[in-house]
């Protein structure tokens, strides 16, 4: 395998920042943390390469570009505690503790967050707590939130999701709108929640968040 930091450099400099990723924070993010230590260890050759990688049946991390992004679209400040909604294997958290005071990351699959609390703990990143549970319930607990970053394709945003949201937060996610995914935001004006259609974008479906297609019967 090609030295992990020189592969980390090339993954910002021939993907992320040619796709207008300004942010410095998020670049230097990317280039600090492992991304081969949070997919299965039979891809880890791969981890690296510009596009989503399934790390678990029905489940993708997404891709280094379109995760840079929708970063950015976040507008994550320091201060901000942000929720990550599908939160796999733990990548997108890691980068999001660097930008942000506290992290919860929410992921439905049991075996996920064990592997991610694994990883986070052996890179002593410890700003991040995981919670396993059903991704349309977010973390009321943890809540309210400044940021939730939805990680991965959804029809609609639960109001569940909206009601943790602090007055002037932002829900970042890639909706899926006639078969093409769109990021989006959506931020909270006290009265109302204003959306913004950004960029197109590809993300895996996230369980709870996309409606189940049942196979046609004969």
């Amino acid at each position: 395998m090609i030295d992990a930091m020189i592969q980390r450099k090339n993954m910002v400099e021939s993907q992320v920042r040619p796709s207008d990723v300004t942010d410095r924070r998020i670049t230097a993010a990317m280039r600090e943390i492992p991304r081969e230590h949070f997919v299965p260890l039979e891809l880890a050759d791969l981890a690296y390469i510009d596009t989503e990688l399934t790390i678990a049946p029905g489940r993708g991390m997404t891709a280094p570009r379109d995760l840079a992004r929708l970063l950015q679209l976040a507008e994550i400040e320091a201060t901000d505690k942000v929720l990550v909604v599908g939160g796999g294997r733990g990548y997108t958290a890691a980068l999001v503790a660097q930008l942000a005071t506290e992290v919860v990351s929410l992921e439905s699959d049991a075996q996920l967050t064990a592997a991610a609390q694994a990883t986070l703990t052996r890179l002593k990143i410890a700003t991040v707590t995981t919670v396993t549970g059903g991704h349309h319930a977010g973390a009321p607990e943890q809540g309210p939130f400044n940021v939730i970053f939805i990680d991965g394709a959804v029809s609609d945003v639960p109001d569940g999701l909206v009601r943790q949201l602090t007055p002037g937060g932002r829900i970042v996610c890639v909706m899926m709108e006639r078969g093409v995914g769109k990021a989006v935001v959506w931020r909270n004006n006290g009265a109302s929640m204003g959306r913004r259609t950004a960029f197109e974008a590809s993300a895996m479906p996230l369980p709870g968040l996309m409606p189940t297609v049942e196979p046609f019967a004969f």
